[in-house]
């Protein structure tokens, strides 16, 4: 009995040590990426940007790992949901549950991905094409923070010249075109397809800029949406809202694979972070996916 007792002890213990094994193996690609570029489609309904003119995205999702059938949170809107997915924390911990730049609500309360990057001296950026992402633009996170006009291109014009000087580490590039005309003619409209099919243009500059300043092959790029739409609006929980696109191409990604777990749009920040090789914080709702991943450096 007492020999049958330290067998059991000793096979408990060899199966913590692999399992340790396992995971910092299976951790082991953490950091391995010098640059991380998360490219959000606003309004970015699946089925949508599926019918309209967007041969890069499609080629990328087709060479990448990817979902059609990822998660935003609730509610589904543009501030709140682009909040979760750069702070890896769902609504009832970032608490910001408005739609608009309202100065006097302040800045968001917990970390960002950039205020996390940048206390590993990583060079951070967010460019996107609305007001509201003032209550992101914390203090000391962020070497360049950018709001043109909506023009999805002026936006990937201004991202690309950061990209090409500075190199950065982890950048957010957000393309309102497409909620823009969503909202006047409709999800599915003749007009938000063409708005789609522009925002493909402008991330063609994107992708230019990032093999310009010569870091392609050291970077992944992700390429996902805060939320979809129904008619000339969103913000509930249907589905044709809450599901969006989440493509992950570039280095050390599996190509051609579709992801089959279930992925929010916290799991983003998650990512990121995991990618380059910055902590996750334990508050953190996200998780890295992994699974997009190879596990060999």
């Amino acid at each position: 009995m007492l020999k049958s007792q330290r067998l059991v002890k000793l096979y408990a213990h060899l199966c913590c040590v692999c399992a340790l094994v396992f995971c910092l193996s299976h951790y082991a690609q953490a950091g391995n990426v010098g640059h991380v570029f998360i490219i959000s489609f606003d309004g970015g309904k699946p089925s949508v940007m599926h019918d309209s003119n967007m041969p890069l995205f499609k080629r990328m999702q087709q060479e990448g790992a990817s979902t059609m059938q990822g998660f935003t949170v609730v509610p589904s809107l543009t501030l709140v949901s682009h909040t979760s997915m750069l702070t890896g924390v769902q609504p009832n911990k970032h608490l910001i549950d408005w739609n608009e730049w309202t100065p006097d609500k302040g800045l968001v309360q917990v970390p960002t991905i950039f205020a996390l990057a940048k206390q590993q001296g990583l060079i951070t950026g967010l460019i996107a094409g609305k007001d509201k992402f003032k209550h992101l633009n914390t203090a000391h996170s962020l070497d360049l923070f950018a709001i043109p006009v909506r023009s999805a291109q002026e936006v990937a014009n201004t991202a690309a010249e950061f990209i090409r000087v500075k190199k950065p580490n982890l950048t957010f590039i957000h393309f309102a075109d497409s909620d823009s005309s969503g909202h006047e003619f409709g999800w599915g409209s003749a007009q938000q397809k063409a708005a789609f099919a522009a925002e493909d243009i402008a991330l063609d500059t994107v992708r230019k800029a990032i093999a310009q300043a010569g870091i392609e092959r050291d970077s992944v790029i992700m390429l996902t949406a805060d939320h979809g739409g129904h008619d000339k609006t969103h913000g509930s929980t249907r589905l044709e809202d809450m599901h969006i696109p989440w493509v992950t191409w570039g280095k050390g990604v599996k190509p051609g694979l579709e992801l089959k777990q279930r992925i929010n749009t916290y799991d983003t920040a998650a990512t990121a972070l995991w990618l380059l090789g910055v902590a996750i914080p334990k508050e953190f709702d996200g998780v890295p996916v992994q699974a997009a991943f190879s596990t060999r450096n």
